[in-house]
């Protein structure tokens, strides 16, 4: 299988919209703390049911499990999976979409351990004003 094509931006392009509207969606779902934490989740422990997952996410209601849960896979993220048992087992696992999603944010993290004494000062500096 071939390596895929690597894209690099140029701020010269045109813009397309869907892209743009795409991605101003995608940073709003995903900054959103709960997206983020379950999308850990599903990336460290692998099929997750919905029960596990509301353990394993501190302070996530069932409400906002079940929101965040059905906007990823909407979003093509995870595949919910039902098994015809009683009382319905219901599973979560994370797409290829969803992985390389979990990839691309890798890279804040990478960030974050690399500046986090920078930014620590910076706000101390900050506050101190």
């Amino acid at each position: 299988m071939p390596a895929p094509e690597k894209i690099t931006y140029d701020p010269n392009a045109p813009v397309d919209p869907r892209v743009e509207t795409l991605v101003n969606e995608l940073i709003g779902r995903v900054a959103d703390k709960w997206t983020l934490l379950v999308l850990e989740e599903l990336e460290d422990h692998g099929t997750c049911r919905f029960t596990e997952l509301s353990r394993r996410v501190p302070g996530i209601s069932q409400k906002m499990l079940t929101q965040t849960l059905r906007q990823m896979e909407r979003d093509g993220l995870v595949v919910r999976t039902v098994h015809p048992v009683v009382p319905p087992k219901v599973e979560y696992c994370l797409t290829e979409l969803g992985h390389s999603l979990g990839e691309a944010f890798c890279g804040v993290w990478v960030w974050a351990e690399a500046n986090l004494e920078k930014v620590a000062r910076a706000r101390m500096a900050f506050d101190a004003r």
